[in-house]
C-alpha cells in the first residue's frame, strides 16, 4: 500500500469551508478512482494535511491524469482557502 502525503496552508477563518470541500468533492474523487483504499483528512487551524492511501504507484499516477482529480484540484486552488502547498509526497505504507 502506497501513502500520498499532501500538506497545504489555509486561511484560518475558511476551515469550515475547506472541510466541506474535502468531504464532499475530494473524497469522491478518490473514490472514483481504481486502488483508493483510504482517507485521512488531518488539522485544525491553517495547517492541513491529506493522507490518501492507494494500493500501487501506478494508480497515483492514473489519478494525477485523470481529468476528475485535474477539476478537483483546480476548484480547491480557485476556491481562494489555500494560501500555500507544499510538494506531495509518496511513500510505502510498512
Amino acid at each position: 500500500m502506497i501513502a500520498r502525503v499532501w500538506r497545504c496552508e489555509i486561511a484560518v477563518d475558511r476551515g469550515d469551508d475547506y472541510d466541506m470541500f474535502a468531504r464532499e468533492r475530494s473524497l469522491h474523487t478518490f473514490q472514483a478512482h481504481h486502488g483508493f483504499r483510504g482517507a485521512a483528512f488531518l488539522g485544525r487551524g491553517p495547517a492541513r494535511t491529506v493522507l490518501p492511501l492507494w494500493s500501487t504507484t501506478s494508480d497515483i499516477e492514473a489519478l494525477e491524469r485523470s481529468v476528475l482529480y485535474r477539476k478537483t484540484v483546480d476548484a480547491i486552488m480557485s476556491a481562494g482557502f489555500i494560501l500555500r502547498v507544499e510538494p506531495a509526497l509518496t511513500a510505502e505504507v510498512l
